[in-house]
C-alpha cells in the first residue's frame, strides 16, 4: 500500500499509483480491485473516482497532457515576440520530454507489457486530448499579429498539433532536428508579420 503524499486527493492518488503500476506491470495488469489494494481503499471508492478502467487511462493521459502543455506554455512565454521561435521551442522540449516519459514508453512499447487499450487515447479516440492541445496553443498564438482567418488559423493550429503528436508517437529525427522543420513550415504557413 502506497498512500502518498498526506495533502493529494484520492483520485490524484489513484492516478498516481495506475501510472505507477502501468510503468512497472502494463495497462493490462491494472485492475480496480489490485488499485484500490495499492491505495488502500474500498474498491467501490476507486469506482466512485474514477468511474471506469477507460475513465482511470483518461485521467492518466489527460494528466501527462497537462505536463506537456505546460512545457508548450513556458515556451510561448520565453518567445512572446517571435511566434515561430515559439514553436520551435515549444516542439522541442515537447518531444525532449516525450522521449524520457516512462508512462508514454509503456503506452506505445508492448516489451512493457502495454495492450492495445491505451494507445487509442492517445491516436484515433483522443478527440479531448487534441481539443485540449488545440485549445492551449490558439489562446498562445492569439497575442502574435498572424495573416490567417480564424478558420486558416484553426486548420494551422490542428496541424501543428496533429504533427507532434504524431513524432511524440513515432519520432522520426532528434527532438532539434523536428522543432526546426515544423518552425521553418509553421513560418510559412502562419504568415508572421514581422515589424519593420
Amino acid at each position: 500500500m502506497n498512500p502518498g503524499p498526506p495533502s493529494a486527493t484520492t483520485r490524484d492518488r489513484l492516478v498516481d499509483a495506475a501510472v505507477r503500476m502501468t510503468i512497472d506491470l502494463g495497462w493490462s495488469k491494472v485492475t480496480m480491485v489490485r488499485l484500490a489494494d495499492e491505495v488502500g481503499v474500498s474498491r467501490q471508492t476507486v469506482y466512485n473516482e474514477m468511474g471506469t478502467k477507460v475513465g482511470l487511462a483518461e485521467a492518466m493521459i489527460l494528466r501527462e497532457l497537462d505536463r506537456f502543455l505546460g512545457v508548450v506554455r513556458l515556451a510561448f512565454d520565453d518567445h512572446p515576440e517571435d511566434l515561430v521561435e515559439a514553436i520551435r521551442a515549444a516542439t522541442r522540449t515537447v518531444l525532449e520530454h516525450a522521449q524520457d516519459n516512462p508512462l508514454l514508453h509503456a503506452v506505445v512499447s508492448a516489451t512493457h507489457g502495454a495492450d492495445t487499450e491505451l494507445l487509442p487515447l492517445l491516436t484515433t479516440h483522443a478527440g479531448s486530448l487534441l481539443e485540449v492541445a488545440r485549445s492551449v496553443l490558439l489562446e498562445r498564438i492569439a497575442p502574435y499579429d498572424v495573416d490567417l482567418t480564424p478558420a486558416e488559423l484553426a486548420t494551422a493550429i490542428d496541424i501543428v498539433v496533429r504533427v507532434v503528436l504524431s513524432h511524440v508517437m513515432q519520432p522520426s529525427g532528434t527532438p532539434a532536428e523536428t522543432a526546426d522543420r515544423l518552425a521553418w513550415l509553421a513560418g510559412r504557413v502562419l504568415r508572421v508579420r514581422v515589424a519593420d
